[in-house]
Protein backbone atom coordinates (compact mmCIF):
# COMPACT_ATOMS: atom_id res chain seq x y z
CA UNK A 1 0.00 0.00 0.00
CA UNK A 2 1.33 3.43 -0.91
CA UNK A 3 1.35 6.35 1.47
CA UNK A 4 2.87 9.80 1.55
CA UNK A 5 5.82 8.27 3.37
CA UNK A 6 6.63 6.11 0.33
CA UNK A 7 7.83 9.12 -1.65
CA UNK A 8 11.51 9.81 -1.16
CA UNK A 9 13.87 11.93 -3.18
CA UNK A 10 17.09 10.19 -3.98
CA UNK A 11 20.16 12.21 -4.81
CA UNK A 12 20.57 15.96 -5.09
CA UNK A 13 17.28 17.66 -5.97
CA UNK A 14 19.23 20.64 -7.32
CA UNK A 15 20.51 18.38 -10.09
CA UNK A 16 17.00 18.04 -11.53
CA UNK A 17 16.88 21.24 -13.63
CA UNK A 18 13.34 20.78 -14.94
CA UNK A 19 12.03 21.03 -11.35
CA UNK A 20 13.72 24.37 -10.77
CA UNK A 21 12.27 27.58 -12.10
CA UNK A 22 14.41 30.63 -12.64
CA UNK A 23 13.54 33.56 -10.40
CA UNK A 24 11.20 36.02 -12.11
CA UNK A 25 12.22 39.61 -12.57
CA UNK A 26 8.59 40.74 -12.08
CA UNK A 27 5.59 39.21 -10.29
CA UNK A 28 3.09 37.22 -12.32
CA UNK A 29 0.82 35.48 -9.80
CA UNK A 30 -1.41 36.71 -6.96
CA UNK A 31 1.05 35.27 -4.44
CA UNK A 32 3.94 37.09 -6.11
CA UNK A 33 2.04 40.42 -6.09
CA UNK A 34 1.27 39.90 -2.39
CA UNK A 35 4.95 39.13 -1.88
CA UNK A 36 5.96 42.29 -3.74
CA UNK A 37 3.68 44.37 -1.51
CA UNK A 38 5.09 42.69 1.62
CA UNK A 39 8.68 43.28 0.47
CA UNK A 40 8.03 46.98 -0.17
CA UNK A 41 6.19 47.26 3.16
CA UNK A 42 9.13 45.75 5.02
CA UNK A 43 11.66 48.12 3.42
CA UNK A 44 10.64 51.57 4.71
CA UNK A 45 13.54 53.16 2.81
CA UNK A 46 11.58 52.55 -0.41
CA UNK A 47 8.58 54.61 0.63
CA UNK A 48 8.70 56.45 3.98
CA UNK A 49 10.59 59.50 2.67
CA UNK A 50 8.01 59.96 -0.10
CA UNK A 51 4.89 60.19 2.09
CA UNK A 52 3.11 63.54 2.16
CA UNK A 53 -0.13 64.51 3.89
CA UNK A 54 -2.63 66.82 2.24
CA UNK A 55 -5.65 68.03 4.19
CA UNK A 56 -7.58 68.88 1.01
CA UNK A 57 -7.29 65.59 -0.88
CA UNK A 58 -5.83 62.13 -0.62
CA UNK A 59 -2.17 62.26 -1.59
CA UNK A 60 -0.81 59.59 -3.93
CA UNK A 61 2.46 58.76 -5.66
CA UNK A 62 3.21 56.08 -8.25
CA UNK A 63 6.05 54.20 -6.60
CA UNK A 64 6.87 51.61 -9.23
CA UNK A 65 5.78 50.15 -12.54
CA UNK A 66 6.52 46.84 -14.19
CA UNK A 67 5.22 44.91 -17.15
CA UNK A 68 1.49 45.41 -16.79
CA UNK A 69 1.40 46.48 -13.14
CA UNK A 70 1.68 49.60 -10.99
CA UNK A 71 2.47 50.21 -7.33
CA UNK A 72 0.93 53.29 -5.69
CA UNK A 73 1.62 54.88 -2.30
CA UNK A 74 -1.30 56.77 -0.71
CA UNK A 75 -1.68 58.81 2.46
CA UNK A 76 -4.92 59.47 4.30
CA UNK A 77 -5.48 62.12 6.94
CA UNK A 78 -8.36 61.52 9.37
CA UNK A 79 -11.71 61.72 7.60
CA UNK A 80 -10.41 61.20 4.06
CA UNK A 81 -11.94 58.45 1.96
CA UNK A 82 -11.96 57.03 -1.53
CA UNK A 83 -15.68 57.07 -2.16
CA UNK A 84 -17.46 53.91 -3.24
CA UNK A 85 -15.63 52.59 -6.31
CA UNK A 86 -14.20 49.64 -8.18
CA UNK A 87 -10.97 49.32 -10.16
CA UNK A 88 -12.32 48.51 -13.60
CA UNK A 89 -10.47 45.58 -15.13
CA UNK A 90 -7.63 45.69 -12.57
CA UNK A 91 -7.05 43.25 -9.74
CA UNK A 92 -5.29 44.58 -6.69
CA UNK A 93 -3.50 44.16 -3.42
CA UNK A 94 -4.14 46.80 -0.74
CA UNK A 95 -1.65 46.87 2.13
CA UNK A 96 -1.90 49.19 5.12
CA UNK A 97 1.59 50.48 5.94
CA UNK A 98 0.80 52.79 8.87
CA UNK A 99 -2.32 53.64 10.82
CA UNK A 100 -5.74 52.06 10.38
CA UNK A 101 -8.12 52.23 7.44
CA UNK A 102 -11.74 51.12 7.27
CA UNK A 103 -13.02 49.18 4.27
CA UNK A 104 -16.76 49.23 3.59
CA UNK A 105 -18.51 46.84 1.22
CA UNK A 106 -22.05 45.57 0.80
CA UNK A 107 -21.03 42.71 3.09
CA UNK A 108 -19.93 44.87 5.98
CA UNK A 109 -17.20 47.01 7.46
CA UNK A 110 -13.68 45.91 8.31
CA UNK A 111 -10.89 47.76 10.12
CA UNK A 112 -7.51 47.24 8.47
CA UNK A 113 -4.56 47.91 10.79
CA UNK A 114 -0.93 48.25 9.74
CA UNK A 115 0.21 45.04 8.06
CA UNK A 116 -3.27 44.00 6.89
CA UNK A 117 -3.67 43.13 3.23
CA UNK A 118 -6.70 42.75 0.97
CA UNK A 119 -6.58 41.01 -2.40
CA UNK A 120 -9.40 41.84 -4.77
CA UNK A 121 -10.56 40.89 -8.25
CA UNK A 122 -11.67 43.18 -11.08
CA UNK A 123 -15.03 44.82 -10.40
CA UNK A 124 -14.83 44.52 -6.61
CA UNK A 125 -16.77 47.46 -5.12
CA UNK A 126 -15.58 49.04 -1.89
CA UNK A 127 -14.89 52.28 -0.07
CA UNK A 128 -11.76 52.92 1.96
CA UNK A 129 -11.83 55.60 4.68
CA UNK A 130 -9.55 56.80 7.44
CA UNK A 131 -11.98 56.77 10.37
CA UNK A 132 -9.12 56.96 12.88
CA UNK A 133 -7.69 60.02 14.62
CA UNK A 134 -4.20 59.46 13.17
CA UNK A 135 -3.00 59.62 9.54
CA UNK A 136 -2.62 56.38 7.60
CA UNK A 137 -0.46 55.22 4.69
CA UNK A 138 -1.29 52.43 2.25
CA UNK A 139 0.30 50.64 -0.67
CA UNK A 140 -1.73 49.54 -3.70
CA UNK A 141 -0.58 47.11 -6.39
CA UNK A 142 -2.76 46.93 -9.51
CA UNK A 143 -2.59 44.40 -12.32
CA UNK A 144 -3.07 45.41 -15.01
CA UNK A 145 -2.15 48.99 -14.21
CA UNK A 146 -5.08 51.10 -13.06
CA UNK A 147 -6.84 52.72 -16.02
CA UNK A 148 -10.30 53.22 -14.54
CA UNK A 149 -11.82 53.78 -11.12
CA UNK A 150 -15.59 53.90 -11.67
CA UNK A 151 -17.44 55.57 -8.82
CA UNK A 152 -20.68 54.11 -7.44
CA UNK A 153 -23.52 56.00 -5.80
CA UNK A 154 -25.36 53.28 -3.91
CA UNK A 155 -23.79 51.78 -0.77
CA UNK A 156 -25.75 48.61 -1.59
CA UNK A 157 -24.42 48.04 -5.09
CA UNK A 158 -23.44 44.49 -5.76
CA UNK A 159 -19.86 43.52 -5.08
CA UNK A 160 -19.10 40.92 -7.73
CA UNK A 161 -16.24 39.22 -5.90
CA UNK A 162 -15.34 39.14 -2.23
CA UNK A 163 -11.58 39.57 -1.70
CA UNK A 164 -9.45 37.19 0.25
CA UNK A 165 -7.99 38.72 3.39
CA UNK A 166 -4.25 38.30 3.92
CA UNK A 167 -2.51 39.31 7.11
CA UNK A 168 1.18 39.87 7.57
Amino acid sequence: MNSDNDLQIAGDILEVPHLLQPPREHPATVAEFVGLARAITADRSQWAHLVRYDATTRWYHRLRTGPGYEVWLLSWVPGQGSGLHDHGRSSGVLTVLEGTLTERTERGTRALAAGAQRVFAPGYVHEVVNDALEPAVSLHVYYPGLTAMPMHTSPHCEARTEPRAVTA
